[in-house]
């Protein structure tokens, strides 16, 4: 859900993070429409960059130590969603990728927060995948020592919903949405 979007600004790389969601052949983020740097990125080259840690690996030298991991590196020219009606459509395709089936218990968008929103995309056309797993690779004059080697799992899932002070004085029951996400590929 997570990405981080580089370009250059002013002379100077920048690395913003920010949510992502794929539609199709694209790949679509979102921002404040006063980020100076965000207006800008139209027509800019990007790399947006999404990685999922697996694992540690432990190995028996501090040289052998890595991470078990999947990431992925898209590479475009970004472009800014135009248009009220295609700026909701997005938004509500963003909603449905973080929460499904929310959109429609939220109050409609105003006018002025669709005009605070920029939503930034570009085409799925050129990317580099880099995955690692697999246990440590330790030198053989290494593998006799008596040090625990191998890999720590690392799982990332959502817990128990946390209300706000309204919603919990208001005694409102959290959707039952934390079972709907954890499913989502």
């Amino acid at each position: 859900m997570l990405c981080h979007v580089g370009y250059v600004f002013d002379g100077y790389p920048v690395v913003t993070p920010t949510l992502y969601w794929r539609e199709g052949d694209a790949i679509y983020w979102h921002g404040s429409s006063a980020s100076r740097a965000l207006r800008a990125s139209q027509d800019l080259e990007v790399c947006l960059t999404v990685t999922h840690l697996d694992g540690l690996v432990l190995a028996r030298s501090a040289f052998h130590h890595s991470a078990n991991y999947r990431s992925a590196m898209i590479f475009g020219t970004a472009h800014i969603v135009t248009g009220d009606a295609e700026k909701l459509a997005r938004l509500e395709a963003m909603m449905d990728r973080l929460c499904p089936d929310r959109w429609g218990a939220l109050r409609p968008v105003s006018a002025k927060e669709l005009k605070a929103t920029h939503i930034l995309w570009m085409p799925l056309d050129e990317a580099s995948v880099k995955i690692r797993s697999g246990a440590p690779v330790d030198d053989e004059a290494d593998m006799a020592d008596d040090v625990w080697a191998g890999v720590v799992p690392f799982a990332l899932g959502f817990g128990q919903p946390e209300p706000d002070d309204v919603t919990r004085a208001a005694g409102r029951v959290a959707p039952a949405v934390t079972g709907r996400l954890t499913r989502r590929s």
